[in-house]
């Protein structure tokens, strides 16, 4: 029986992972400590708060006498740490608040870990995760090889400077004070809880309320697509099989440019509106309402500053050594991330009917829908 600390377990891969491992491992006890920012939504855990699944903490990891206080108090032997900022357009708005959160505050994490679990960490079977991206390595040519565990670091965002700057940490804390450590590199992500800044999620809200669909620059900007269960998975055999000290890419295998993407959920709306009449009725100003296509709400807008042109990993280590392998081939995750916000619209009226709306209006304003 494991305890587990999952910090930033409100947000979109936290949820994701609460929900999957109090069903693999019902007889774990699981604490979760979120501080309820903007993209931390407490509805994403209602229904294991309400079993009685996990257990619910609100905090800021950056607050050193609160989590020193939580670890004594639960006493974790495990710590997955999910909590960031990650929003790239956010990070070069407010690249402050990104230090705060991703780097100070996983040095407090690992500070407070070490001083609650002691010297003898390792031969307790403790273990701190910590949670990363792709985007430490920056971009990648077109032709070039997915990026390894071995390849340089070199960050092109605030936000992913500020998480290779937390990798090192992590890496310093094992080196230095033998701190049991494991650290995931992942892809992008998608699947259901995701806050509605980031593309796909935006991209399907949008096309529902008949709003235009930004596409930054030419669209070709290509990303390795991970579903979030399969990511979950892939935490759960590090936890399970790997050795401390170890880094692991986690990638989902299929590399596709934004562009398409965003054409293949257009094509997913308009068939579930021709599939349910309902649909129709309930999202009146979508096109596919109307008989129309949702790709005519595509509309390129200026790109991002310094945007990577792209990502991949190679995942063929924790493919060869955990016998990790991404299960959700894009096609069906895709369909399966439009249909789970069909079928939960009071979860995302509840997010976007916020501050949610307040920075669409600025950064989409001059493309939205009167």
């Amino acid at each position: 029986m494991r305890r587990l600390l999952v910090t930033g377990g409100a947000g979109f891969i936290g949820a994701n992972f609460c929900h999957y491992w109090s069903a693999a491992h019902p007889a774990d006890r699981v604490v979760v400590l979120d501080s309820l920012t903007y993209a931390g939504n407490l509805a994403s855990l209602a229904a294991l708060i309400d079993a009685g699944r996990i257990h619910f903490v609100r905090g800021d990891i950056g607050d050193a006498e609160r989590v020193g206080a939580l670890l004594a108090a639960e006493r974790p032997d495990t710590v997955v740490n999910f909590a960031a900022e990650s929003h790239v357009d956010r990070s070069i708005e407010d690249p402050a608040a990104f230090l705060r959160t991703n780097v100070t505050g996983t040095q407090v994490l690992l500070e407070a870990a070490r001083r609650a679990w002691g010297p003898e960490a390792a031969q307790r079977g403790c273990r701190f995760h910590h949670v990363s991206t792709d985007e430490v390595y920056g971009s990648l040519a077109p032709d070039a090889a997915g990026f390894t565990e071995s390849t340089p670091y070199a960050p092109s965002s605030p936000y992913a400077a500020s998480k290779a700057a937390a990798d090192h940490l992590v890496r310093a804390y094992a080196h230095t004070y033998r701190l049991p450590c494991t650290i995931s590199n992942c892809s992008n992500n998608y699947g259901p809880y995701q806050f509605p800044e980031k593309l796909l999620p935006l991209c399907i809200l949008n096309l529902l309320e008949g709003r235009t669909l930004p596409i930054y620059g030419d669209g070709l900007q290509i990303r390795d697509w991970l579903h979030v269960s399969d990511h979950c998975r892939a935490i759960d055999l590090i936890l399970e099989k790997s050795p401390p000290g170890e880094t692991w890419n986690v990638g989902g295998g299929t590399q596709e440019p934004n562009i398409i993407v965003v054409g293949r959920l257009c094509d997913l709306i308009d068939a579930a509106f021709a599939a349910d009449a309902a649909l129709a009725r309930r999202f009146p100003h979508s096109p596919a309402a109307r008989g129309g296509s949702g790709r005519s709400l595509m509309q390129h807008v200026r790109d991002r500053p310094g945007h990577d042109r792209r990502y991949a990993v190679d995942s063929g280590r924790i493919r060869a050594r955990l016998g990790f392998q991404a299960g959700t081939a894009l096609a069906a995750g895709l369909e399966a991330t439009v249909h789970w916000y069909l079928s939960h619209e009071d979860w995302w009226q509840s997010v976007v009917s916020g501050e949610y709306r307040q920075w669409y209006a600025r950064q989409y304003a001059p493309q939205a829908r009167p």
